[in-house]
């Protein structure tokens, strides 16, 4: 057979049948400052530029960048032998800042899709740091985009992961009517709590932190609230937050050469936070640098976050430990900037299909018991089917299992029969033999709820965190949510 060459802007090949069978670039940002900005995007950049596609596929497609009028760098990628159909894919992070290889990256680690062949495109987004709803209309403006010059696929997929969950999640809401332009939703290791609540673990990891170790300020240093995660013109880097952790508690030590009160300190900390140890380091970072993008960058010094009403136990003296942690409350104005930002209705129209590891340490699994009792109370459970396996990692899961995830989606969106976590199960090893990674699907698991993982605040336990009416009455205030 001979090879079709690549289509060009403007054009789309002929559908095909589908085959058979966060944290470095935030902690970079964070030392040199480049909390969010982007410059303007020139003139005429928005019309995509062929460019060299990463890893592999070099022989399997054609790639091409450009720059959205809105400043987002994107890629896109459409094989040779496209299937017709198309995936979008939202970002995790949020990433403080970005520069053009930012999409490639993403491009060449999920490059598994496009070996499937889907065509492929992710944007950047428009500036670094928190937003969820910017981040939404940076991905469905990337879609536009590739409409505009390759034609309408077939069927289009969104794929978010991790933070990109949540955005997608978004877009699903926002733009992802019945008969509109997405077909099916895949959602890995997704954070689905929303904003309001999902940060709560690393804000009471960042209050546990300090009652125990005291040096995040130190005593002798100017002192401030904790829910700020760092003041806005704090000078210390990510080094320097780690070195306080490693100070209190040993973290990179071997257990037996650490003190006993750096082990005590330790235990407390994860007992308390529900922490696993070999991820407190990554969370000690969000909770000081991504909870300080939050409240200084995009709510104006507001604090949305509250700990009154919580019990903190595990410890070894939790009733110590509740008279002397220290206790905020939110701004009303800044809490409902966050829900109305990045909470979710449950309002599906489309197939959503969610794929999480059960061990994940950084986004909890538990998000997926949120994001079901989100759905649930919206009525909306026919549109939902949850996906876990037995891994433990939170950037990337098996690429037989995104491979088998995306086409199980696929067929529930052609036929309308809507697949089940034992039948996605069964289906994955003809993609295991095909892209390796194992499948490890565990069809009887339930996560627990959220409240499990996460302590609740006052009223937490009821989803979803925003309903749809709220979401409506909210959205009448002028300026309500984050600034794009």
């Amino acid at each position: 057979m001979n090879t079709p060459a690549m289509p060009e802007p403007g054009t789309r090949p002929r559908s095909r049948g589908r085959r058979s069978a966060m944290l470095t670039a935030l902690v970079a940002a964070a030392v040199v400052g480049t909390l969010g900005s982007a410059p303007a995007a020139p003139a005429d950049t928005t019309r995509p530029t062929p460019a060299a596609c990463p890893g592999h596929l070099e022989e399997k497609a054609g790639c091409y960048t450009g720059r959205d009028a809105n400043g987002a760098y994107y890629t896109m990628a459409v094989p040779k032998h496209w299937n017709g159909s198309l995936v979008v894919h939202a970002h995790g992070g949020p990433d403080f800042s970005y520069d053009e290889s930012t999409t490639t990256e993403d491009l060449e680690r999920w490059a598994v899709m496009a070996d499937e062949g889907y065509a492929w495109v992710g944007s950047s987004y428009r500036r670094g740091g928190y937003g969820v709803r910017m981040a939404a209309a940076d991905t469905e403006n990337v879609r536009r985009l590739f409409v505009s010059h390759f034609g309408r696929p077939d069927r289009t997929y969104l794929h978010g992961q991790s933070w990109g969950g949540n955005v997608a999640a978004k877009v699903t809401e926002t733009y992802g009517g019945k008969r509109g332009a997405y077909d099916g939703v895949l959602l890995t290791n997704g954070f689905l709590a929303g904003g309001s609540r999902g940060y709560d673990t690393r804000v009471d990891l960042r209050t546990v932190y300090q009652y125990y170790c005291r040096n995040l300020p130190r005593p002798t240093e100017p002192q401030y609230p904790l829910w700020q995660g760092l003041p806005a013109d704090s000078p210390m880097t990510p080094d320097e937050v780690h070195g306080r952790l490693q100070e209190c508690t040993g973290i990179d030590s071997d257990p037996a050469d650490r003190t006993a009160e750096q082990q005590r300190n330790l235990d407390d900390i994860l007992a308390v936070t529900r922490i696993p140890e070999h991820s407190l380091a990554t969370n000690m970072q969000y909770a000081a640098f991504l909870v300080r993008d939050i409240v200084s960058n995009r709510l104006d010094g507001r604090n949305p976050f509250s700990n009154r009403g919580v019990r903190y136990d595990g410890s070894h003296d939790d009733k110590t430990l509740n008279a002397g942690v220290a206790r905020f409350s939110a701004d009303p104005t800044a809490r409902r900037d966050l829900s109305y930002d990045s909470d979710l209705t449950g309002r599906i129209a489309l197939p959503v299909l969610t794929l999480h590891a059960i061990g994940d340490p950084q986004v909890f699994v538990e998000h997926e018991a949120a994001y079901r009792a989100t759905v649930q109370a919206a009525d909306r459970s026919e549109n939902l089917v949850q996906t876990f396996t037995r891994e433990s990692d939170h950037s990337a899961l098996s690429n037989a299992e995104y491979a088998n995830s995306l086409a199980a989606l696929e067929t529930w969106a052609r036929t309308g029969r809507k697949p089940t976590p034992s039948s996605i199960a069964r289906s994955c090893s003809a993609f295991d033999t095909d892209h390796g990674g194992g499948c490890f699907y565990d069809p009887a698991f339930r996560p627990a709820p959220f409240a499990t993982q996460v302590r609740p605040r006052p009223g937490g336990l009821h989803w979803p965190a925003m309903s749809a009416a709220q979401e409506q009455a909210w959205s009448r205030i002028e300026g309500v949510g984050i600034a794009p």
